[in-house]
Formats: C-alpha cells, sequence, structure tokens
C-alpha cells in the first residue's frame, strides 16, 4: 500500500470530522468502556477498501494517544468479494469513543471505493465477451486518486495514467494550442524519445495524421459507432485505439463490439453511487 499519502490523507480527515473531539460521545460514553462494533453491508455489491479502513483505525488510535492495535479488526471478507446484503464485513473490539469518533470516516471510504468497485465490474461484466479493457481516467475525488484507482482495479478495471507525470497524452487543448495533431507529435518527439504517446483525435482525419506521426495510441473522443468502426478499419493492427467520451452502461456492449482496445470511462471515479454500508455497536464488553 502507498501509505504516505494516504496516512496524510487520514489525518486530515480526522482534523475535518473530529477536530478537537467527538463531544457527544465525551459527554454520553465513559471514557475506558470497551464495545464490539460490526460493519454490516445493507446492500450486494463487490467489496472495495477493506485495508484502508484497518489501515485509518490504526491512525485514529496514533491520533488519540493509544497504541496503533488499540482497535482489533477482524475482518470476515476480502476486497473484490462479491457481498450480498446482509452479510457481516467485519468486526471491531476496542475503546467505544474511538469506535465512534471513526464510524463516519471510515464508512465514507468503504461506501465510496465499494461503489466504485461495484460499477466497474458491472461495465466489465458487460464487456466480458469482447478484448478490451475498461479504463478509469483522471476523474477522480481530489486526494483520493490513489483509493478510487485501486477500487477500479478490485471491480475489474485498469487504470489510465495516475497523473500528468507518468504518460503523454496529448489533448484537444495541447492540439489546439500547437496547431495540429501533426505539430503536437512532432514536438513530443522531438523532445521526448522514452515513452509511448497517446494522442486524442475528433476525426477520421486526425485519426490519419496520428498515425503517420507516430502516436503509439490514439484516443478517439465522442466518436459515433460508425466512425469508431472504420477507425478501427484503418488502425487495426497499426495503432492502439482507446474509445472515450459518452459512454455508459447502455452503450458499452455496443462500443466494445467496434474492436476498439480499450475504453476509458469517467463515470467509474466520477458518478458511482456509493453502497449502503453501516456500522452497529453490537456489545458492551
Amino acid at each position: 500500500m502507498f501509505y504516505p499519502l494516504v496516512d496524510e490523507l487520514f489525518k486530515l480527515s480526522i482534523l475535518e470530522d473530529i477536530g478537537s473531539g467527538d463531544i457527544t460521545s465525551q459527554l454520553i460514553v465513559p471514557e475506558d468502556c470497551i464495545s464490539k462494533a460490526q460493519i454490516i453491508c445493507k446492500e450486494d455489491c463487490f467489496l472495495a477498501g477493506l485495508p484502508f479502513v484497518k489501515r485509518f483505525f490504526y491512525i485514529l488510535s496514533q491520533n488519540f494517544g493509544l497504541q496503533p492495535n488499540a482497535i482489533e479488526f477482524k475482518a470476515y471478507c476480502k476486497d473484490g468479494d462479491f457481498i450480498e446484503k446482509g452479510k457481516i464485513i467485519a468486526e471491531l473490539t476496542g475503546n467505544a469513543r474511538l469506535l465512534l469518533a471513526g464510524e463516519r470516516i471510515a464508512l465514507n471510504i468503504l461506501q465510496r471505493l465499494s461503489g466504485i468497485a461495484t460499477l466497474t465490474a458491472e461495465f466489465v461484466r458487460r464487456t466480458k465477451d469482447f478484448n478490451v479493457k475498461i479504463l478509469d481516467t483522471r476523474k477522480t475525488t481530489p486526494g483520493l486518486r490513489f483509493m478510487e484507482k485501486y477500487a477500479v482495479r478490485v471491480g475489474g478495471g485498469h487504470n489510465h495514467r495516475f497523473a500528468l507525470y507518468d504518460a503523454i497524452l496529448i489533448k484537444d487543448n495541447h492540439i489546439k494550442i500547437a496547431g495540429s495533431v501533426k505539430e503536437a507529435l512532432s514536438r513530443v518527439k522531438k523532445n521526448f524519445f522514452h515513452q509511448k504517446v497517446e494522442a486524442e483525435v475528433k476525426n477520421l482525419e486526425e485519426l490519419k495524421d496520428a498515425i503517420s506521426s507516430g502516436a503509439d495510441i490514439v484516443m478517439l473522443d465522442n466518436m459515433d459507432i460508425d466512425m469508431m468502426k472504420e477507425a478501427v478499419r484503418i488502425a487495426k493492427g497499426v495503432v492502439l485505439l482507446e474509445a472515450s467520451g459518452g459512454v455508459t452502461l447502455d452503450n458499452i456492449s455496443e462500443i466494445a463490439s467496434t474492436g476498439v482496445d480499450f475504453i476509458s470511462i469517467g463515470a467509474l471515479t466520477h458518478s458511482a453511487r456509493a453502497v449502503d454500508i453501516s456500522m452497529k455497536i453490537k456489545e458492551i464488553l
């Protein structure tokens, strides 16, 4: 796990949600109260985020001045499992104030990531008969990209570039500034030789320009099905093709049937519905 970044996010989350303390629990719950809580799934889903929740309670314990293992965490499932409604996902035992203080943040993580994994899994299921990979995008919640892209992988999808620094992707605004697809690719090729280059195109002429100018991957931006099929005919075996824009569960199978190599879907991370998961105190020890 990439814990340095995640740990800092957890610390900010604690500052945001708990701040100087959970005043309600401080007034009601004895300081030395030990309880057992269960995390319960309230709808069918694919689970994602359990290791992050465990790590969160580790960081929260430190924040409260307790031993990092102050909360005993027992998982009954693992990420990637299909979870049916009513199933107990995990059991947590420890200081009741700590459990209640961390409840909302922990559930937010689990609900959000499980929602992404569940949506991704459905896109993957609908394209299982085609030789195509489902990709995410950079349309992620600021600060949560590492976790959200992890959830896409749990759901059976694949990660596109993680950030601006790890891949060359020439998009419409780059092309606008450069003047053309050819010129944008020329500028890249003159100055960078160590990485594959992807270029976005909006029509077949730009596709041909991208191919002749040395693109390795071409993104077909918001093309209709007929144009996509023609793009595949022109480029198959020459460059890899990625379909992007306007992809939904209703049209994903038709897009996959065109023969493109990748389909990128921003909705995997920006529009996934959070799964309904709750935490309940079950026993006072």
